[in-house]
């Protein structure tokens, strides 16, 4: 098992819609999976972390990715997944929460 201190990469690969971060080198990955429901609206549908991996903050790092990515292309959000509903709620940065549709 690999430390906790090593860096956590976020990946973004937008032809499957979702955010990855690999996990100890090995095939074990956490992912958030977005859909786009409009043309500048995306839906951030799912969050998964292995149980193994749990508790380190992980989630916490798709969750700005994804974000970022939102308010980086000027993109509106449903927040489907609860992680990210929690994730936005303790995070509430204006260009954050301009974005999200209720």
């Amino acid at each position: 098992m690999s430390s906790i201190n090593t860096p956590i990469t976020v990946e973004h690969d937008r032809k499957r819609r979702q955010f990855t971060v690999r996990l100890n080198g090995s095939h074990d990955r956490a992912v958030l999976l977005y859909e786009y429901v409009g043309k500048r609206t995306v839906d951030l549908q799912h969050t998964e972390v292995p149980d193994a991996y749990r508790g380190r903050g992980i989630a916490k790092h798709l969750a700005k990715a994804a974000m970022d990515f939102v308010v980086e292309e000027d993109l509106k959000a449903h927040l489907t997944c609860w992680y990210i509903q929690k994730y936005v709620k303790e995070n509430p940065h204006p260009q954050y929460l301009e974005r999200v549709l209720h």
